[in-house]
């Protein structure tokens, strides 16, 4: 899997190469901000044209980590559409690959600042979804043991070619990085992240191999943490 392996509360949790988290003892698979659609939104809303591959590329990606979890549990943690409209603009081959990623699971659609209202798609719409003591819900509260989304972190470290999206982990909270193909990233650094987090924090970053690196009360990543293969 490539992926790092770590405790949340009472339980095992796997960060995902692709930024999706897998926790094994549930059957869970988790993503945040798939932001599917958004070259329509763009488009609708301000006439600019993007290549309209993103969601083909970001179903395609999550077809491999279903492929390779088998999860009894889907868990979107908001943001999978760029806004309501454009859930309502997907494409028919887009469609039927998302039923089918559908078929025998569970299936639940959290809802996001993009994406508030009940989705004519398969699948359950929550506001939060909670779970052996961890609460999963779009944007951080102050809920202890939360797993949110929103604010799409990226983190660079010396050596590995620039910022790559991440996972913000103290222990308490973890925020999830960005899954879709066309979306942005807010520094890891950045206070707005900052001022949401207590001692140590560290970014897991994505990649060919999730790789794990305390953050420093400066700023500055110290050494990477040994990456441990979650397979093991």
């Amino acid at each position: 899997m490539n992926g790092f392996s770590f405790i949340f509360g009472d339980h095992r949790l796997i960060a995902l190469p692709s930024g999706a988290l897998w926790w094994a003892d549930r059957r869970l698979l988790c993503i945040s901000d798939m932001h599917l659609c958004k070259s329509n939104r763009i488009a609708r809303r301000s006439g600019q044209m993007l290549p309209p591959y993103e969601t083909q590329e970001t179903l395609s990606k999550l077809a491999h980590d279903i492929a390779l979890t088998d999860p009894q549990t889907v868990v979107c943690l908001g943001d999978s559409f760029d806004d309501l409209t454009a859930a309502e603009s997907l494409s028919l081959e887009d469609t039927t690959s998302l039923v089918s990623l559908q078929a025998g699971r569970r299936w639940l659609w959290l809802e996001g600042n993009h994406d508030p209202g009940p989705l004519t798609l398969g699948g359950t719409h929550l506001a939060v979804h909670t779970d052996g003591g961890l609460t999963f819900r779009h944007i951080a509260s102050a809920t202890l043991l939360e797993i949110s989304g929103h604010y799409h972190p990226k983190h660079a470290i010396p050596g590995i070619g620039g910022a790559r999206a991440c996972f913000l982990n103290d222990g308490n909270r973890l925020i999830m990085p960005a899954y879709g193909a066309y979306t942005g990233g807010l520094r890891a650094t950045d206070a707005a992240l900052t001022r949401l987090f207590e001692g140590q924090t560290v970014a897991i970053l994505t990649g060919h191999r999730a790789i794990c690196v305390p953050l420093t009360r400066s700023g500055r990543p110290a050494p990477p943490v040994r990456w441990r293969d979650s397979t093991r």
